[in-house]
């Protein structure tokens, strides 16, 4: 307990990086507890109320449909985040497999360093957008889709990270002592990959909210009948001129969400980086 205290300390030393996480707090505890806690559904329609601007009875004003564009929001901050979440945690398990096995097994470094320059070569989106196409829109179909678009990223950087460790003397020595192999990758190895492998996590989070706002704006994301902030930016364009509201909440939500997501990860890649702590 007092080593996880003296972590958050460090962690949390820079003002901006706490800011970072206490917005990222708000904004996940408001999209899981607030259509809770609020009357209004953001589904039901309401034909006599549509394009409200916001006020007393409507916070956030409501769309071309009469829905509670804030009811509306909190909702399809749950889709976002579970999507982004997802997509990370997807893609840091397949990328650290695939790193893992690359950096610490020569044969199969070249056929797997060779398939991530070739995914790597496709612009992020684009891949995002064929992989997509082809599976279909559906919120599992995004998650894989980005999921195999970010892997490249983390199997690099695992990669480089398990080349090093794996000229460690102490795994000379587990090897001398005849510590199988599953055995020693397991203790010896995947502890010292969790670190590089965090950082990416939260990159990659943000990474994945930002693309699945782009997927749903170019309507192959999750469909149009599930609300993300993407898909709530993708249905307000038409009016933007006469309700600029339907774009500035869930995009203010985006841009605050993929930023906090950046800079609680710059943090944590530099309490890991010794050569960068100094530098806070």
């Amino acid at each position: 307990m007092a080593e996880f205290k003296r972590w958050m300390r460090a962690l949390f030393a820079r003002r901006v990086v706490l800011w970072a996480a206490l917005t990222l707090l708000a904004l996940l505890v408001a999209a899981l507890v607030g259509p809770l806690l609020l009357e209004s559904d953001g589904n039901t329609l309401n034909v006599t109320q549509r394009l409200l601007a916001p006020g007393a009875l409507y916070w956030m004003g409501t769309d071309e449909l009469g829905r509670d564009v804030m009811a509306r929001a909190l909702e399809a901050g749950r889709y976002s985040f579970a999507i982004g979440a997802a997509t990370a945690l997807l893609a840091a398990l397949a990328g650290g497999l695939m790193g893992l096995l690359a950096g610490f097994f020569s044969r199969l470094d070249a056929v797997l360093m060779r398939l991530v320059d070739a995914m790597m070569s496709f612009p992020d989106i684009l891949l995002g957008i064929a992989l997509v196409s082809i599976l279909g829109a559906s919120p599992v179909n995004v998650v894989l889709a980005l999921a195999i678009v970010y892997t490249p990223r983390v199997a690099r950087v695992v990669r480089a990270s398990t080349l090093v460790i794996r000229e460690q003397p102490y795994i000379e020595a587990a090897r001398a002592v005849g510590i199988p192999l599953p055995r020693m990758l397991w203790v010896h190895v995947v502890p010292n990959l969790l670190s590089p492998a965090l950082v990416q996590l939260t990159f990659i989070f943000a990474n994945a909210l930002l693309a699945e706002a782009a997927l749903s704006f170019l309507g192959v994301g999750v469909g149009a009948e599930i609300a993300t902030w993407g898909s709530m930016l993708s249905g307000a364009t038409q009016y933007a001129d006469q309700a600029l509201w339907l774009l500035l909440f869930p995009g203010l939500a985006i841009v605050l969400c993929a930023l906090s997501l950046q800079l609680l990860g710059d943090g944590v890649r530099d309490l890991m980086d010794p050569r960068l702590r100094g530098q806070s």
